[in-house]
C-alpha cells in the first residue's frame, strides 16, 4: 500500500491506541489516589513514581523474553492482553459504589478498591514496559532491506502516533475524571476516566490480533544483552581468580574474557561502557522531569484554571507534548544551524549539560509559583489562638467592642470583617453598640477553632448568634464550601441545586457542603410560611469558601449577600507555563540529544543495550522521586523544589567533568578495521594452509 507493507498501519494505529490508553490513565493518577483513594500528597506522589519506575524497568524484561524466547510478535500479544486486563481491574476498583452498600458516598471497604487498583497497575506497568522495546522493532521488522526510506517513514509515522495519543488523551480523559457519575451518589467519575484508557487498549490489541496473518515475524535470535552480562561476568570472575601479581595486567578489565569471548565483542562492550558510564548521572534529570504528573499537577490544584474555559488541574501536562512538537523542529532548523552558524562547538554532552541545567531552572520557576501559591492561604488560629469574624446583617453601622478591652471595630450594615485572632483565654465577650442600642454577647469560643458572630439590630433590640465554622484549612482539590445564614424574621427551608440545606431558623446559619461545580451559577431557593423565593447564585471560585445571607424577597426574587470566608485560588494556571516551557527546552536538549548520542557511539548490535540502559536512568530517577517523597522532612513544597534543583545543578556540573573527559568515537570505523584485521587473519590462514596442502603434495 503506497510502497509500504500493509501490516504496518496496524502497527500504527495500534501504537496510537495503546499510547492513548497508557497517558490517558496516567494523566488522572495522582488525582485519584489523592481524591478517591484519599492518600496524602507524599505517599500519592511515591506510589505514582513507584508505578513509573516500574513501567521503565520492565522493558528489559520484555526485550529478554521477545529476543530469547517468545519472539516480538508472541510477545507483544501476550503482554497487550495482560495490559488490557490491568486496565479493566484498575477501572472497576474505581467504582465507588462497587461496597458503598449503606449509600453514604464512601466505600464501605477501601482496601477492595486500593487492592484491585494496584492489581490493575502491577499488570499495566508488566504489559506496558514489556511492549515498549517490541512494537517499534516489530514494526522495523516488517520491511525489506531495500525499504530504507520507507521504514524511515514508518518511524516518524510511529512517533507521530505516539505523540497524537499522548496528546489527545491528555485532553479527554480528565475532562471525563471531572465530569460527575455514580449508581448512588454522583462523584468524579474515574470509572470512565480509567475505562476509556481500558476501551483503547482493548481496541489496540483486537487491531493487533486482526492484522496477525501480514506480519513478518522473525524467529528469536538470542538476547544481546544476555550476552554483554555474561561477558562481563567472565571478565570479573577471571580477573578474581588472576588477581595475584605473579598475573601481569591488562590494558583493561574486560580484557580478562578474552580467553573465551572474541576480540570484536570485547572492543564493542568497551564502547558501550563508556556511554553507559556517562548515564550514572542521568537519573537526577528524571527524577525532575517526571515529576509533570504528580507535584506539578498537585500544585496546579491549588490555582486558577479559567481561562475562559475551565482547564482541570491534570490537563496541564498537555503543554509539554504541545511545546515538543513546536520545539523539535525549532531547534532543528533554526536554533542548532544559528549556533553552528557562530561556530560554536555545540557538542552533543554540552547539549545535555544546558539541558540539565534548564530543568534545574525549570524547578527554581517552579518554587516561585509555589510560594506565590503559599501566599494566598488563610492564616489559621495556632494552639491557644481562636479567630472570629463578624458579619452585620442589618442595615445600621454597629461598632464591636473586645472585651475585656482588646479592641474595637466598626461594621458597615451588610458587611463583614476578616478574621481577627486573639488569645482564647483573654477573650471573653463582645460588646454591641448599634445606634441607641447595645448588647453584650458572652463568648465560649474554641481554642484552635474559626467563629463567625452575625448579628441583627431591630427596633426591639439587637439579634446574635455565634456559629464554629468547622473548617480548619483552605478546600483541597480545588473544590469550595457555601453556607447559608437566615436574615428572615422566621424559619425558611434552603435549597441549592439539588443540594439540600434544611430548615434555618433566625439568624441560624447551616453546615458547609461542597459545591459539586463551582464555576457554575445554583439556583438558590428559599421557602417561607407563604412563599417560595429564588435566585440564581454568582459563580463560585475554586477553593473558597463562602457565606450566602438570605436577606429578602421581593415579588418572589430573592435577595442575597455573597461573603467570602476564604478566598479562591488567585494565582492562575497560567504561571505554570513558564516552568513547563523550561523543561519542554530540557527535554528536547536532554532527551532528544541522549538517545541520539547514544546511538551514535554505539555498535549497531550493541544498541539494545544502550536502550535498555537509557530506559533504567528514567527508573532510577522516580525511585530517587519515592525515596523523597516518602523520607523527606521537608514541610513547604517550595522547598522540594529548591531541593531537586539544587540537587539537578550539582549533578549538572558533574554531569559536565565527566564529559570533557569523553571522546568522541565512530564505531563504523572501529568495526571496519576489525573486519580489516580479521579478513588479513583469514588471508593469512588460507596463505598457510595452502602452503601445507602443497608441501603434503610434494611427500
Amino acid at each position: 500500500c503506497f510502497g509500504f507493507p500493509l501490516s504496518i498501519f496496524f502497527i500504527i494505529v495500534n501504537e496510537f491506541c495503546e499510547r492513548f490508553s497508557y497517558y490517558g490513565m496516567k494523566a488522572v493518577l495522582t488525582l485519584y489516589f489523592t481524591r478517591f483513594l484519599h492518600w496524602e500528597d507524599n505517599f500519592a506522589t511515591a506510589i505514582y513514581h513507584t508505578f513509573v519506575a516500574l513501567c521503565y524497568l520492565t522493558p528489559i524484561l520484555g526485550a529478554i523474553i521477545a529476543d530469547s524466547w517468545l519472539g516480538k510478535f508472541k510477545t507483544i500479544l501476550y503482554l497487550s492482553i495482560i495490559y488490557a486486563i490491568g486496565q479493566v481491574v484498575l477501572s472497576v476498583g474505581s467504582i465507588n459504589d462497587l461496597t458503598d452498600h449503606n449509600r453514604d458516598g464512601s466505600p464501605d471497604n477501601p482496601a477492595l478498591n486500593i487492592a484491585l487498583s494496584m492489581i490493575g497497575l502491577i499488570f499495566i506497568a508488566f504489559g506496558t514496559g514489556g511492549i515498549k522495546p517490541c512494537v517499534s522493532a516489530f514494526g522495523g521488522d516488517q520491511f525489506e532491506d531495500d525499504q530504507e526510506k520507507q521504514r524511515s517513514t514508518f518511524f516518524s509515522l510511529y512517533y507521530l502516533s505516539i505523540n497524537a495519543g499522548s496528546l489527545l488523551s491528555t485532553i479527554v480523559t480528565p475532562s471525563i475524571r471531572a465530569s460527575e457519575c455514580g449508581i448512588h451518589t454522583k462523584q468524579e467519575c474515574y470509572p470512565l476516566a480509567f475505562g476509556v484508557p481500558a476501551i483503547l487498549m482493548a481496541v489496540a490489541l483486537a487491531v493487533f490480533v486482526i492484522g496477525s496473518k501480514m506480519y513478518k515475524k522473525v524467529k528469536p535470535q538470542g538476547n544481546v544483552m544476555l550476552e554483554v552480562s555474561k561477558c562481563v561476568g567472565f571478565a570479573i570472575k577471571n580477573r578474581f581468580w588472576h588477581r595475584s601479581k605473579e598475573f601481569p595486567k591488562r590494558e583493561h578489565w574486560l580484557d580478562w574474557a578474552s580467553e573465551k569471548y572474541d576480540k570484536r565483542l570485547i572492543a564493542q562492550i568497551k564502547m558501550v561502557l563508556k556511554v553507559l558510564f556517562l548515564y550514572i548521572p542521568l537519573p537526577m534529570f528524571w527524577a525532575v522531569f517526571d515529576q509533570q504528573g504528580s507535584r506539578w499537577t498537585l500544585q496546579a490544584t491549588a490555582m486558577n484554571g479559567d481561562f475562559g474555559f475551565k482547564i482541570q488541574p491534570d490537563q496541564m501536562q498537555i503543554v509539554n507534548p504541545i511545546l515538543i512538537v513546536i520545539m523539535v523542529p525549532i531547534a532543528d532548523s533554526l536554533v542548532y544551524p544559528l549556533i553552528k552558524k557562530c561556530k560554536l562547538n555545540f557538542t552533543p554532552l554540552k547539549k545535555m549539560t544546558v539541558g540539565m541545567f534548564l530543568g534545574s531552572m525549570a524547578f527554581v520557576a517552579a518554587a516561585l509559583v509555589q510560594v506565590q501559591i503559599d501566599n494566598t492561604y488563610p492564616v489559621f488560629p495556632a494552639a491557644g489562638q481562636t479567630q472570629i469574624k463578624l458579619i452585620n446583617l442589618g442595615a445600621v453601622p454597629a461598632t464591636v467592642q473586645f472585651q475585656p478591652q482588646l479592641q474595637s471595630v466598626d461594621v458597615a450594615p451588610n458587611k463583614e470583617t476578616g478574621y481577627m485572632t486573639f488569645e482564647t483565654s483573654k477573650l471573653q465577650s463582645l460588646h454591641i453598640i448599634s445606634a441607641t442600642l447595645n448588647k453584650t454577647q458572652p463568648l465560649d469560643l474554641l481554642e484552635g477553632e474559626r467563629h463567625t458572630l452575625a448579628f441583627k439590630w431591630n427596633p426591639t433590640g439587637i439579634n446574635s448568634s455565634l456559629v464554629k465554622d468547622n473548617i480548619t484549612s483552605k478546600p483541597a482539590d480545588g473544590k469550595s464550601l457555601v453556607r447559608f445564614i437566615n436574615n428572615f424574621p422566621f424559619t425558611v427551608n434552603v435549597t441549592m441545586g439539588d443540594m439540600v440545606f434544611g430548615e434555618l431558623d433566625p439568624l441560624f446559619a447551616s453546615n458547609y457542603s461542597v459545591v459539586p461545580n463551582p464555576g457554575w451559577s445554583y439556583t438558590i431557593s428559599a421557602s417561607g410560611p407563604q412563599d417560595t423565593c429564588t435566585v440564581d447564585s454568582k459563580e463560585f471560585g475554586y477553593g473558597g469558601a463562602y457565606t450566602i445571607s438570605l436577606d429578602d424577597c421581593v415579588e418572589n426574587k430573592l435577595i442575597i449577600t455573597h461573603f467570602e470566608d476564604i478566598a479562591p485560588n488567585t494565582v492562575h494556571m497560567a504561571w505554570q507555563i513558564p516552568q513547563y516551557f523550561l523543561l519542554t527546552c530540557a527535554e528536547v536538549l536532554f532527551s532528544v540529544t541522549g538517545v541520539e548520542f547514544s546511538y551514535s557511539q554505539a555498535p549497531s548490535n550493541m544498541k539494545s543495550v544502550l536502550q535498555a540502559g537509557w530506559l533504567l536512568t528514567v527508573a532510577v530517577g522516580n525511585i530517587i522521586v519515592l525515596i523523597v517523597a516518602g523520607a523527606s522532612a521537608i514541610q513547604k513544597q517550595w522547598a522540594e523544589y529548591v531541593l531537586f534543583a539544587a540537587l539537578l545543578l550539582v549533578v549538572c556540573i558533574i554531569f559536565a567533568i565527566m564529559a570533557s573527559f569523553y571522546t568522541y568515537v565512530d564505531p563504523n570505523e572501529i568495526e571496519a578495521q576489525f573486519s580489516k584485521e580479521e579478513k588479513e587473519e583469514d588471508k593469512k590462514d588460507q596463505d598457510y594452509n595452502e602452503k601445507e596442502a602443497e608441501a603434503h603434495s610434494k611427500m
